[in-house]
């Protein structure tokens, strides 16, 4: 007899750490339970139907229930279900996916390693950036640059990449030799400064940090092309170019983040090809399996690849997982998806337009101050006064509240603060993002009500 819904969520506040989680306050309430998905739709153990406006958590590119996918899974299963990368053995889908990656990176790459997530790819970079520079005879170049309010995991090294002060303040983070510069957010820093200008300044912070470390200690500097879990914050267009002149001028490496970006998410494989950005490293997850199997890594370009291949000797890194057979057969059938039905192609000409089209609609709303899209992804800006730049009181939580409301109205949209993000699934259609933009209308009034019974609004 199955499980009632009162009876998992016992069972889960029992047994069960959830991410990024007060465990006393989900045991009062009691979690929700997902129990399928269809589509861009997802159903709770309640029956409720739900708009996933954020692809689970900004991977499910191709939507749920593809049979396609847990096909491939089976099929690889039924083979080969695991063996390791290790002692100088291989398999046929790690190798296929390493080179059908390799073509959609472009011909500045040339090898690919292969992990299980984000995290652990970002910290598969920290190991073979500085690995690269000892090599090279130059071991004092070990220091990352890297940004306030970026996300890059939540490992010891992801999350000392990463610039977010909540994850600092739990484990002696950031470990040492990682260092940050402010983020390129025109709207929360300068928006009564020009856009382009603001782009130029923001990128010039690397070059004051490399001066300031030293620039012979300064090994690489990492960026998402846009900062996904800080917000949905989308650099100025001059800022990328910039950012890669500096790079250039001073000899560091350029690290792109593209998990959240990668993959068809701003309307291009890779969202650094859309930034003016050349980086010799990339790194990927999330939507390479669409979120169907746990699979990560690292795309390699020549110049890091030839020193580690020619010269670098054994490099004392990977993972039990590196080059999963049924992950990378997974992947493998996800692109095969994804190009079978022009998702990058249509984010780029039909969906992002259109998504952008709707989203400016919103930013007549009283609430709304900026509303800012890039492909599939998306962000609301809420404010108390948005005619005088006036933010609200941090401890109201505002974003929390409108979460609450969407959650209500059958609607997943994210609340970083108080700015409201979504990062749909690509396989979303023109009539599918109408509705959830309605949705979000219907959201923004209830919350804008609700501050007025409260009297935040006064």
């Amino acid at each position: 007899m199955p499980l009632t819904t009162s009876e998992i969520q016992a069972l889960d506040s029992a047994h069960y750490m959830h991410p990024f989680t007060d465990h006393k306050a989900l045991a009062e309430k009691g979690a929700r339970v997902i129990t399928r998905g269809e589509g861009v739709y997802i159903w709770d153990s309640e029956g409720n139907k739900i708009l996933d406006g954020m692809s689970g958590l900004w991977c499910v590119n191709v939507g749920y229930g593809r049979k396609e996918l847990v096909e491939a899974a089976v099929k690889q299963m039924e083979v080969l279900p695991y063996y390791n990368s290790f002692f100088q053995t291989t398999n046929v889908p790690a190798v296929q996916l390493a080179d059908r990656i390799i073509k959609l990176a472009g011909e500045r790459y040339s090898h690919v390693l292969f992990g299980s997530s984000g995290s652990e790819s970002n910290d598969t970079i920290v190991r073979m950036v500085r690995h690269y520079w000892t090599t090279l005879g130059q071991p004092e170049r070990s220091v990352i640059i890297s940004r306030k309010n970026a996300y890059h995991g939540s490992t010891m090294c992801g999350a000392s990449l990463g610039g977010m002060s909540g994850m600092h303040a739990q484990g002696g983070l950031p470990i040492p030799g990682i260092v940050h510069i402010e983020q390129p957010y025109h709207f929360g820093l300068a928006p009564d400064q020009d856009k382009d200008a603001f782009g130029i300044e923001a990128a010039g912070w690397l070059e004051q940090k490399i001066l300031e470390v030293g620039a012979d200690k300064v090994a690489a500097f990492i960026g998402e092309p846009v900062q996904g879990a800080g917000g949905v914050i989308i650099p100025p267009k001059t800022y990328w170019p910039e950012i890669q002149r500096i790079c250039d001028k001073y000899g560091i490496l350029l690290i792109c983040d593209e998990v959240i970006c990668g993959f068809g998410r701003l309307g291009a494989w890779f969202g650094s090809e859309l930034m003016g950005a050349k980086p010799d490293l990339m790194t990927f997850a999330k939507g390479v399996t669409s979120g169907y199997i746990p699979l990560g890594g690292v795309v390699v370009g020549k110049r890091v690849a030839e020193v580690l291949i020619e010269k670098g000797g054994e490099f004392n890194h990977g993972y039990t997982y590196s080059g999963h057979p049924v992950a990378c057969a997974v992947a493998l059938a996800n692109l095969d998806l994804i190009e079978k039905e022009g998702l990058v192609e249509r984010v780029r000409d039909e969906t992002g337009p259109h998504l952008a089209h709707c989203f400016a609609a919103l930013a007549e709303h009283p609430l709304v101050a900026g509303a800012e899209t890039f492909g599939m992804v998306a962000g609301l800006v809420l404010m108390k006064d948005k005619h005088q730049h006036l933010a609200f009181d941090e401890d109201l939580e505002v974003g929390m509240i409108c979460r609450k409301h969407c959650f209500a109205h059958g609607l997943i949209m994210r609340a970083v603060g108080d700015r409201m993000i979504v990062a749909p699934p690509l396989a979303m259609t023109k009539e599918q993002i109408d509705e959830m933009v309605r949705l979000i209308r219907l959201c923004l009034d209830a919350t804008l009500q609700e501050l007025k019974e409260r009297g935040y609004m006064d």
